[in-house]
């Protein structure tokens, strides 16, 4: 496999990983660890890691070194305005566009979001929660809105400041993304979205919570 597409392969690895906190604010990505684990070189790891800085999605540290991009609370609060503007519209067009197939989707990455929280896979629980704002958003039927959403690199709020939140935070999510569903589903867009804009200023809280 060429290097650009081994690069790539590392890219899409990681960028999935930050944006589901799996690889939480803070944290270096050191080139011959990944390298190792995604079994390319490590010119394949620096190719990707210089993308990602490019879309500010790590920093280069001052001794040297990736890490992934530690937001504060400012960056919190921009994050919750701009998912609220960009998924308050996907709603907007979902409620006339979107299909039996999209209800559905969304319904099984419900489901697989609660079967990995009972199973305490909380990793895979987070890539379940972005999947579905990405599904949510492709249920709208507009794929420059779809593009646009992607390439604004946005996270979600599974962390506090960088730390993993607790299981009640899950549980509540589940809660309020199957409230998101069911209004689709009723065509209601009142409801919808006041349990989107419920779902995002609880976790911009929930994240600035302090212990």
């Amino acid at each position: 496999m060429k290097t650009d597409s081994l690069a790539n392969k590392v890219y899409v690895e990681l960028r999935r990983k930050i944006l589901a906190n799996q690889l939480v604010p803070g944290m270096r990505l050191k080139e011959d660890v990944w390298a190792k684990k995604m079994e390319v070189s490590r010119m394949a790891v620096r190719e990707a890691l210089t993308r990602l800085l490019g879309e500010n999605l790590v920093v280069f540290g001052e001794k040297g070194g990736y890490f992934v991009k530690t937001m504060n609370a400012e960056d919190i609060k921009q994050i919750r305005q701009l998912r609220e503007l960009l998924e308050l519209g996907a709603i907007r067009l979902a409620i006339q566009h979107c299909t039996d197939e999209h209800i559905s989707a969304l319904e099984r990455i419900c489901e697989d979001f609660s079967n990995m929280v009972k199973n305490g896979y909380l990793g895979g629980a987070c890539e379940a929660d972005v999947k579905f704002h990405e599904t949510l958003v492709a249920s709208a039927v507009n794929p420059k809105l779809m593009e646009l959403y992607q390439f604004s690199n946005i996270p979600l709020f599974h962390m506090k400041l960088g730390k993993m939140l607790q299981m009640d935070d899950y549980e509540q999510t589940d809660e309020e993304h199957r409230q998101i569903v069911n209004a689709l589903k009723a065509r209601d867009l009142r409801m919808a979205e006041e349990a989107l804009i419920k779902h995002l200023v609880r976790g911009e809280l929930t994240t600035l919570e302090i212990d």
